[in-house]
């Protein structure tokens, strides 16, 4: 029998009308944005390698406002000049793989 690891973190993306039910583990990636390269190949996805400037990783929260209000000043100042102003913007690239991850559902936004 296999048995899940003591730390799983499951949550939802959905890219192109299409939604992904994936699973993790704390710290398996850096981050958000790394994890969906890796899982999805979302197309023109964190150009800039996830240093938060380009905005080309940005996600739509829908659950649990934790993950809304930690933005930074540099993701603040990238996702407005894409004009994005929704509080449920991030960048995934500034989304730590952690327990807060568990159970959310993401929408993968194209800056264009």
């Amino acid at each position: 029998m296999i048995t899940a690891r003591v730390n799983t973190i499951f949550f939802a993306v959905t890219y192109e009308g299409e939604k992904f039910f994936l699973e993790t583990y704390q710290h398996e990636y850096r981050n958000l944005m790394l994890l969906l390269r890796d899982k999805i190949f979302p197309d023109f996805f964190g150009d800039c390698g996830g240093q938060g400037r380009c905005g080309t990783c940005t996600v739509k929260v829908l659950s649990q406002a934790n993950l809304v209000n930690e933005n930074n000043r540099n993701e603040e100042t990238t996702l407005k000049k894409l004009d994005f102003y929704e509080k449920d913007l991030r960048l995934s690239c500034q989304i730590l793989i952690d327990e807060n991850l568990n159970k959310q559902e993401f929408v993968i936004i194209s800056p264009w």
